[in-house]
């Protein structure tokens, strides 16, 4: 049976990280999962936007994604970018999964849960002991290791770029917080 195909910047070989393995729920052509590239930057905040429009995240503009782009990594499916994720790093001990989107025709494949497992492996790789994530969605979270906390226990993101939200008084994510083990 096939397997997704991951960029040599993976730290597991392929086919270990639970994404469904049949080739006909991708239509014939498998995920690839790689940093993104600068010529992704018009999807990734094509995607981005969607979600906000929907309230799911907060808007980036372009050069937030320019400025950032090596946090990104990308899903491709036919070579169209599917998915994308980031990891954003605030200390020497906690990063953050990020903009999060799954391409809506794309949804309930797997591919969420690709994107943030190729992030803890980022994550582990670098060194970085805990990842978090706010999210709408603490379920999907739980199944992937994570466990839910008090968002003012972790104060790196509340005082670092909660404060500059719109929603910092009325917050309606769930904080999640993952321990990496190396």
């Amino acid at each position: 049976m096939s397997r997704p195909k991951t960029t040599p910047h993976t730290t597991r070989p392929p086919g270990k990280s639970g994404v469904p393995e049949t080739q006909e729920q991708f239509s014939g052509d498998q995920p690839l999962v790689r940093p993104a590239a600068i010529g992704d930057v018009p999807i990734l905040h094509h995607l981005l936007e969607l979600y906000a429009a929907k309230g799911n995240l907060l808007p980036r503009t372009f050069s937030e994604l320019y400025r950032h782009l090596r946090d990104f990594f990308v899903i491709e499916i036919g070579g169209k970018v599917v998915v994308c994720g980031a990891l954003e790093i605030f200390t020497e001990d906690l990063g953050e999964v990020r903009s999060l989107v799954v391409d809506e025709a794309h949804e309930r494949r797997g591919l969420g849960r690709l994107m943030v497992e190729r992030i803890v492996d980022e994550a582990r790789t670098i060194g970085l002991k805990r990842l978090m994530a706010l999210t709408y969605v603490p379920t999907f979270f739980h199944k992937l290791g994570f466990e839910t906390v008090p968002v003012d226990t972790l104060p790196e993101k509340v005082w670092g770029v909660c404060v500059k939200c719109y929603k910092y008084n009325q917050c309606d994510e769930t904080a999640v917080l993952k321990e990496l083990k190396t």
